[in-house]
């Protein structure tokens, strides 16, 4: 088993209701981090609200794809995620 098994990436999720762009407003956490599912990671702004993006599992934050103040779309990779923390 290699190391790279246990890399999750975290994609943006679906906004619905057509909305495809979000902007990632603020990071809550940097690499290193330790999280538990639930934690809230970072802050997406779409055209109708402001999200509170939750871990959706616990791990080590090992590397964010996406800059604060950079727009992103829904399904790209966010952050990755390693799992054995």
């Amino acid at each position: 088993m290699s190391d790279h098994d246990d890399i999750t990436d975290i994609h943006v999720p679906n906004f619905g209701h057509g909305l495809t762009d979000a902007l990632v407003v603020e990071w809550l956490v940097s690499v290193g981090d330790v999280v538990e599912r639930g934690d809230v990671v970072a802050i997406l702004e779409t055209d109708k609200s402001s999200v509170d993006l939750m871990a959706e599992k616990a791990g080590t934050v090992v590397e964010i794809m996406v800059g604060a103040r950079s727009i992103t779309t829904s399904g790209s990779v966010l952050y990755k995620l390693d799992e054995r923390r």
